[in-house]
């Protein structure tokens, strides 16, 4: 995702990170041979309202017609070029343990713009191993990676440990795009935009929604047996 392009349009942060899922719901209604959907479709595909959906995407201009909708292909090009998917963008994946070889077989990157250029690791007994079909190179090609394959995103994929130290030299590299797997907070100066995915940070978040749906369904049981007993 390219954070300049939507910022010199004007999108908020939380208008960006709504954009991605309309871009994939008007991805599968194309695929499906729709060639035009209303807001409420389209929201309700993305799994937003109708009203929200119509504000994310004013900002990228007026492209809804009244009485027909959106045209998808158009909106989902509008999208792209204000996400910077309309040109392909080099990512570099650091840590060669088990997710980081998940996230280099992964195939979506290819079809949404990302090429995944270079697979690193530190440890010299993995570094030169075959990952699909991909060698596993050193952090010293960094340097290199950036000034001729203008390498524009590093994906952290090491232990919490370590990723601070990967963080640093991608950064002294040159990089300035982070997708950080690490369940830890990089330090990284303020040019630098870092995005945090933890799986178990998500994890507790839906242990504590499913704790209280538990909990009133508990509830409704005792106040059940409560009836029952009068």
């Amino acid at each position: 995702m390219s954070a300049d392009v939507a910022a010199r349009r004007g999108i908020p942060d939380a208008s960006v990170a709504r954009l991605p899922g309309y871009l994939q719901a008007l991805t599968n209604l194309a695929e499906r041979g729709i060639s035009s959907v209303s807001s409420e479709e389209l929201a309700a595909a993305a799994g937003v309202s109708s009203a929200k959906l119509r504000k994310d995407l004013s900002h990228l201009g007026s492209y809804g017609v009244r009485g027909v909708g959106y045209e998808v292909d158009r909106l989902a090009y509008e999208i792209s070029t204000a996400l910077g998917l309309t040109q392909d963008w080099p990512v570099a994946i650091v840590g060669m343990g088990n997710l980081g070889r998940a996230l280099a077989a992964y195939s979506g990157f290819t079809t949404r713009g990302f090429n995944v250029i270079a697979l690193l690791d530190r440890d010299e007994a993995i570094v030169g191993a075959p990952v699909g079909d991909r060698t596993v190179r050193p952090m010293g090609d960094l340097d290199a990676l950036v000034r001729d394959d203008r390498l524009a995103i590093g994906v952290i994929a090491t232990p919490a440990d370590s990723a601070q130290d990967v963080a640093d030299r991608l950064v002294e590299a040159g990089v300035r795009s982070i997708l950080n797997f690490a369940p830890c907070v990089l330090d990284v100066p303020d040019d630098v935009m870092v995005r945090k995915v933890d799986m178990s940070t998500e994890l507790q978040i839906l242990a504590f929604h499913e704790q209280r749906r538990t909990g009133e369904l508990d509830l409704g049981r005792t106040a059940d047996v409560g009836e029952v007993a009068l």
